[in-house]
């Protein structure tokens, strides 16, 4: 057996032990976690057209969901033909509805991209690589079909992609090993990038009509993390009523997934993050204040759905108030600490001497503790007694430490020696010995003898 083979084997053993042992507790803990399958990459490039694989541009929710919306936008609604609980309301469920069918668009481009991918890599297939973005990369496609040389002086992709990624583009266009396409296959891929597109469409379509209308069914939750966000909170919670009941604990957790890869580690993702962990509001934070402003958001984003359940502040002013409390903890986290100021010693100014810590309260030392002057830090006495030492120059002067000029030398040319090396610091270095060690900051206590005798005789 290979080395291959008994890793295998061993992950197997191990995978069953799990489920055999941790069923029942993993899925009372991670109840409230969606799971998310393990992807695998489907290779297009044998389908014929698009509409086999991606049917939801025409399929009957779908055109269900977009009509009624173009019914309610024509229709404004006011806030006093709200009566009794939101989530009996139409327009809420059409909410609903609509913030779940932009996740299924989203799942729609990814099928449609890679379909477009896998049919084009046969006339370019470096285009993958330098446009990685699904949305850039269809637009693309679509622009230059057959004839690669579109990428120079093209207005139309300049809207698309920057100027240096086009000239990298035209570049390597030059140079591809890809084949012509035939009529048929263009035709598809066409087909398929115009089904992209709409798509798209339809989910900023969908957007715009949630963005607008969340303030009609919760105006102080949309206020607070955004249309968006507050829409897809409801839609997981179960709807308004359901979330005004949620502990701000649990509503930090919705829209939580866990990536369940077997044989790998499902610690890549931020464990007990959720749509709040991912709104603006906490983004615009540094990463290590971020979950403790989830915490803070969650908490405030429950007072706002209760507000809301009632049909209380209709104009926004909890959310506003909510909001700029959460504001001004932000910016107190992200202050920068206080300087610790010295307070000045009134002997010193008054009289020209000091007395140390005598008199003050909360100290019981006779020696004060020294201070850097730039920083304002207590320095220990050790760490004086090094800075002194290292202030100290020794083995003479030079160019670096002296910042003298370049031509200066320790060099003496004595009449009796001939050439002769010198310290010149000698001296000075004495006596920079001694008062480090009689007079300065941090000298002790010596014991000094003396002589009693004359004492004595007096």
């Amino acid at each position: 057996m290979s080395l291959a083979d008994e890793l295998l084997a061993d992950l197997e053993e191990a995978r069953e032990d799990e489920d055999g042992d941790g069923e029942h507790g993993e899925n009372q803990a991670d109840g409230g976690l969606e799971d998310i399958p393990e992807e695998m990459e489907v290779d297009y490039s044998g389908t014929e057209s698009v509409t086999s694989i991606a049917k939801l541009r025409h399929s009957k929710p779908f055109a269900e969901i977009i009509d009624k919306i173009g019914h309610y936008v024509g229709n404004q609604r006011k806030n006093s033909e709200v009566s009794g609980p939101v989530e009996a309301d139409p327009e809420y469920r059409l909410i609903v509805a609509a913030n779940n069918l932009t996740v299924e668009i989203d799942n729609e481009l990814n099928i449609i991209h890679k379909f477009v991918r896998d049919k084009y890599s046969k006339r370019f297939p470096e285009l993958e690589s330098l446009v990685p973005n699904a949305l850039d990369y269809i637009r693309t496609v679509k622009e230059l079909g057959n004839n690669l040389e579109k990428c120079k002086n093209n207005e139309t992709l300049q809207q698309i992609l920057t100027n240096a990624t086009i000239m990298v583009v035209s570049v390597t266009a030059s140079t591809t090993q890809g084949t012509m396409l035939g009529d048929d296959e263009l035709q598809r891929l066409e087909e398929a990038c115009d089904m992209a597109l709409e798509l798209n469409q339809s989910k900023h379509r969908i957007y715009e009509y949630v963005e607008s209308r969340m303030s009609f069914i919760a105006p102080n939750l949309s206020i607070i993390v955004g249309a968006s966000t507050a829409a897809k909170i409801m839609g997981v919670a179960g709807g308004l009523t359901n979330l005004s009941k949620m502990p701000a604990c649990n509503l930090m957790l919705l829209g939580a997934q866990r990536r369940t890869l077997s044989g790998f580690s499902s610690t890549s993702l931020l464990p007990h993050t959720g749509y709040i962990y991912h709104c603006d509001v906490v983004q615009s934070l540094p990463p290590d204040l971020r979950r403790k402003a989830a915490r803070l958001v969650a908490a405030k984003c429950t007072l706002a759905a209760r507000v809301d359940s009632f049909h209380e502040s209709a104009d926004g002013k909890v959310g506003y108030d909510l909001k700029e409390e959460i504001e001004r903890k932000f910016d107190k986290w992200q202050e920068p600490p206080p300087v610790k100021q010295i307070e000045d010693d009134a002997y010193q100014e008054d009289l020209g001497f000091s007395l140390g810590q005598l008199g003050k309260s909360g100290s019981g030392r006779v020696r004060q503790a020294q201070v850097n002057d730039s920083t304002k830090a207590r320095i220990s006495k050790s760490l004086q007694r090094t800075l002194q030492k290292q202030s100290m120059t020794y083995g003479g002067k030079s160019t670096v430490r002296d910042r003298s000029s370049g031509t200066s030398s320790s060099v003496a040319f004595t009449p009796l020696q001939g050439l002769e090396i010198v310290n010149p610091q000698a001296a000075e270095k004495k006596v920079a010995e001694a008062n480090q060690k009689y007079f300065s900051n941090i000298a002790e206590f010596l014991k000094v003898k003396c002589a009693l005798s004359g004492v004595m005789n007096s």
